[in-house]
Parts: structure tokens; sequence; C-alpha cells
């Protein structure tokens, strides 16, 4: 027998009330969307999963999460290709302190590559949006953290896509690897990152990720980003 229309808004809204009654204030909620195109062979895609795991477990990420106001963050790992090919492989975690870091790094290298596809950043910044949407927490910040090799080619144009989501108060950073196309930065500036203290990282090839993604969270979870800034520019070797 088919809900009822109140009966179907008593269970939303109660579906609601449970969550608001379990969510804490956190400093931010943050989507590390990962691209694994095609262009990502094994060794790469596995450079950044490791990039991820190390810099949770390093102790200053930690000490600066500490820092914050409520001293948490939540942290969600997407993976992404194709247009219809977005997967969270690390589902929203709590991160306080070293215990809570450590576990989050384990879940990423526990994950598995989901996918391979061409290159739609557009509809991965959709997923990451829709991945906020249902975030578990009251987070004083919303930051989607992009990180890739190469420029959109399927899927709907990002720049359409940062405009809207930047309009709702998002943050959206970047890491660009410059290993199969140089100008990639370029692209990153003007059609991906946006939103108030925006910054992007760009690294000359995925040996330098985590180092990149270390300083990258650093700079994230402590908003030392310039305000107002659509660019802050640094090649990590």
């Amino acid at each position: 027998m088919p809900l009822s229309r109140f009966t179907l808004f008593l269970c939303l809204a109660l579906t609601a009330s449970f969550r608001d009654a379990h969510a804490e204030p956190v400093d931010m909620a943050l989507v590390l969307a990962v691209d694994v195109s095609e262009s990502v062979d094994a060794d790469e895609y596995l450079l950044q999963h490791e990039g991820i795991a190390r810099a949770f477990e390093n102790a200053q990420t930690v000490d600066t999460i500490k820092a914050g106001k409520h001293g948490v963050i939540d942290v969600l790992v997407m993976e992404w290709s194709d247009r219809d090919k977005q997967v969270v492989t690390v589902d929203w975690t709590a991160v306080r302190d070293q215990p809570s870091a450590s576990a989050f790094a384990a879940k990423v290298r526990a994950s598995q590559r989901s996918s391979n596809g061409l290159t739609a950043i557009g509809n991965a910044l959709l997923a990451a949006s829709a991945a906020l949407e249902r975030a578990p927490d009251q987070a004083a910040r919303q930051v989607i953290d992009v990180s890739g090799d190469g420029m959109a080619n399927s899927g709907v144009p990002p720049a359409a896509v940062r405009d809207a989501l930047t309009a709702r108060g998002i943050v959206i950073n970047g890491l660009a690897i410059l290993a199969s196309e140089p100008w990639l930065d370029t692209y990153y500036n003007d059609d991906v990152i946006g939103g108030q203290g925006a910054f992007l990282l760009q690294v000359q090839d995925f040996n330098s990720f985590a180092t990149a993604i270390q300083q990258k969270l650093l700079a994230e979870i402590a908003t030392r980003s310039p305000a107002g800034s659509r660019l802050t520019a640094a090649q990590i070797q």
C-alpha cells in the first residue's frame, strides 16, 4: 500500500530531525575529488591514493585540525572520470585527532580504483555538491578539492557548474598535475576553481602529489589562502 503524502512528509521530517539531532558543528566539510580517468595509470593512481593517506597520518594535519574553532572536520573521498562515473570510495568521516585521522587513512588505503574513462570535471563537481548536501554535520565551510591531470573532454562545462556552486558559498580549490598538459593550471584557474579564498596548487608530475596534497590540506583547514583571491599559484617540485 503506497504511503500517503502526509505519511511520507512525516517520515521525511522525522528523518531530518534525527539527522539534525545527531549533527555537530564542524569547521569544514571537505570533498576530495580525485581524477581516475584513463590518463591516470595504475602507478599514478597509487601515488594519489597513498598521498591522501599519508597527508592525514601527518601530525601537522591533525594539529591544524585540532586548532580550529570546533577541532573537527568531515572528509569524504570521491573518485571521478567520465560523466556517469563518480564513486564515493570513502564516505563522510569525522577527523578530530590522531586515531580518527589514522582510521580515515586506513579507509583510503583499503579502497579500490572505481573507474576510468573520459574527463568530466563538471559532472564531478555536481557529484561533489550532492555529497555536500548529505554531509552529516553543520559545517562552517564547504570545500571541494579537485585534483586532476587534464582538461574536461566530456560532460557539462565545469565553469558553469563552478559558478552555480560558488554562488551557494561552496569553495572549489584545485591541484593541477601538469605531466600531460603543461597549460592545465591556466585552465583550472579559468574554469574550475572559485569561491572565497579559492586557490590552486600545481605539480609537474604525480611524484609530487603527496607533498602537494599535504600543503593543500593544511591551507584548506587553516583557511590560509588569501581572502577574495581566485588564484594563489604554488608550484611543487
